[in-house]
């Protein structure tokens, strides 16, 4: 097949999931695509360039899913159901992608345009809803911070040493509170209550034209 830099980067993103930022080169990539690692260079011309390709390949993903979700609500949904559908299907997207909580973290760094049409339009979001002009970024990258490192946590790699019946036997007398929270919602509907809550707050700050 003719190398383009879409195989390319598909290859990068599947040697990352395999082998993580640190196990990727441009080596393997050619590897996994049956090419010569000088062929690369004429459509991605570095590891960082592929990194960067990687990572907008993500945000974008992300943002025509948003696109998707907003366009679904009903006519006259408040701000707050606007926020929700953002970033449910962003970490949805990023899910999507093994190691995508760290492409995408990286992202705005790289000036991404997909992720930095992601941070506009959350902005312009919070900034329709009536949330005052110095507090937006704050809020913005508040919500898109939350939403990097739940699914950081979802996607962390399981313990190095297995946890046995005997490890957590003792657990709920010795820590009973956070063994019940632990128990008390799955991911999604903690999720969920995790933005409605940061919703909540961002909501106390905004003017009352705007409510």
């Amino acid at each position: 097949m003719k190398l383009t830099a879409d195989r390319i980067i598909d290859a990068g993103m599947a040697v990352f999931a395999e082998s993580g930022y640190h196990g990727l080169s441009m080596r393997q990539v050619a590897e996994r695509l049956g090419a010569h690692a000088g062929s690369l260079y004429y459509h991605v011309p570095s590891k960082s360039a592929l990194l960067q390709l990687m990572a907008d390949r993500v945000a974008r993903q992300a943002y025509d899913a948003g696109s998707a979700a907003l366009a679904a609500l009903p006519e006259g949904a408040d701000w707050k159901a606007r926020i929700e559908a953002q970033v449910v299907t962003l970490r949805r997207s990023i899910r999507q992608h093994a190691g995508g909580a760290i492409m995408f973290a990286d992202s705005p760094k790289m000036l991404s345009a997909g992720a930095l049409s992601l941070m506009e339009r959350l902005l312009r979001t919070l900034s329709d809803a009536g949330v005052p002009d110095e507090h937006l970024i704050v809020a913005a990258d508040t919500l898109l911070s939350h939403v990097t490192g739940y699914v950081l946590q979802e996607q962390s790699e399981p313990p190095a040493l297995p946890v046995t019946e005997a490890d957590v036997a003792d657990l709920p007398g010795r820590f009973p509170l956070t063994l019940a929270a632990a128990a008390a919602y799955d991911q999604e509907e903690k999720f969920l209550r995790s933005v409605r809550m940061l919703c909540a707050g961002i909501g106390t700050m905004v003017e009352p034209a705007g409510a």
